[in-house]
């Protein structure tokens, strides 16, 4: 996969290098789910930064995770580090299931690419007020 040469991305090379060889793990379906994903993310937050966080790909505003993801056996999961942003969203996240922290979706069918711009849009407003403790 080529990286990216417009954002913030290529300054922490390592933290790519980690989301890279996070994602070369993975099997075919799971690592196009999570790379899908990871380019949606990186284009509504391109200042954010790469890298590993609980030992999955994260992204990062000023040293503060905004989102994770991560892929398991039957499902991946999205992260946004914030049981406020799943609570506020709780109507638009009513057919995944979740808890305080989680959205857990099926590997074949990932979260629309509307949703996860409001999850992160939400969570980057979260960091800006500092309305967290993250």
């Amino acid at each position: 996969m080529t990286k990216k040469s417009s954002s913030r991305h290529e300054a922490g090379a390592k933290g790519l290098d980690d989301v890279e060889a996070y994602l070369a793990k993975l099997p075919p379906n799971a690592k196009a789910t999570l790379e899908k994903l990871r380019d949606q993310i990186r284009r509504i937050a391109p200042e954010s930064e790469e890298g590993l966080s609980y030992g999955v790909p994260a992204f990062k505003l000023g040293g503060k995770p905004i989102v994770c993801y991560a892929a398991f056996k039957h499902h991946c999961g999205f992260y946004p580090m914030s049981p406020a942003v799943i609570s506020a969203h709780a109507d638009d996240l009513k057919d995944y299931e979740t808890a305080k922290g989680t959205i857990r979706f099926p590997i074949d069918k990932p979260l629309p690419a509307a949703l996860v711009k409001k999850l992160v849009n939400a969570r980057i407003m979260e960091l800006q007020r500092g309305d967290t403790k993250k």
